[in-house]
């Protein structure tokens, strides 16, 4: 697959999860340039990136008073809301949320037709060895519950998106690790199919790049 490029509509929210470890933030760094070490979305060209981990360092230090439920959901707000400022600026985004959680993907799909725009999802799919070996390789390992928990939860979007159905996505992509070593460029060029509309009404469908 050399050369391969996912192509969506233009201003469209892609949002990448899949399990700690499996190489979402790698694979970010690749196509984009980032550091590891930014506090603030970084913007490519037209594209703005955000990685979850920015708001977690833009909040470092800064909240030691508070118990970890208060930072964790702080962290998530500033998250979502840098994300609901690019889609109101009509910047494409491409962010990464670890957690995929039927409510948090709700939550996705409202805002993204709030502003008009398109909402896909783009999973990457590695066996759980694979994502705990690079949980390790990076020298961040997960808690062996939280991890059970996500696992649980990307275990079910997979099956659904496999099964046809992305909803409450518009549409969704399933790469492995190594079609995600393959990918050169997303890009925000696509006709869309219809306007953005809130993804129940349109025919589920789901995508596997090389598939």
């Amino acid at each position: 697959m050399p050369g391969a490029m996912l192509r969506y509509p233009p201003g469209s929210l892609v949002i990448l999860t899949g399990l700690p470890g499996a190489g979402k933030t790698t694979l970010l760094r690749r196509l984009y340039g980032l550091r590891g070490t930014e506090s603030r979305p970084l913007t490519a060209g037209t594209v703005v990136v955000i990685d979850s981990a920015q708001s977690r360092r833009h909040w470092d230090g800064r909240l030691t008073w508070a118990p970890y439920p208060v930072r964790r959901a702080v962290v998530f707000v500033t998250h979502v809301s840098r994300i609901r400022r690019a889609l109101a600026r009509g910047a494409p985004v491409v962010a990464h949320n670890r957690g995929c959680g039927p409510y948090v993907l709700r939550a996705f799909a409202w805002l993204a037709r709030r502003h008009g725009a398109h909402f896909h999802l783009l999973l990457l799919d590695a066996p759980a060895e694979e994502a705990l070996a690079g949980q390790r390789a990076r020298g961040r390992v997960v808690a062996p519950r939280t991890f059970a928990r996500h696992r649980r939860g990307v275990e079910r979007l997979l099956a659904r998106v496999k099964g046809g159905d992305p909803a409450p996505a518009t549409g969704a992509r399933v790469v492995d690790r190594a079609q995600a070593g393959l990918l050169e460029a997303i890009v925000f060029d696509a006709l869309p199919d219809e306007p953005a509309r809130p993804a129940r009404r349109r025919p589920p469908h789901a995508e596997r790049i090389g598939g």
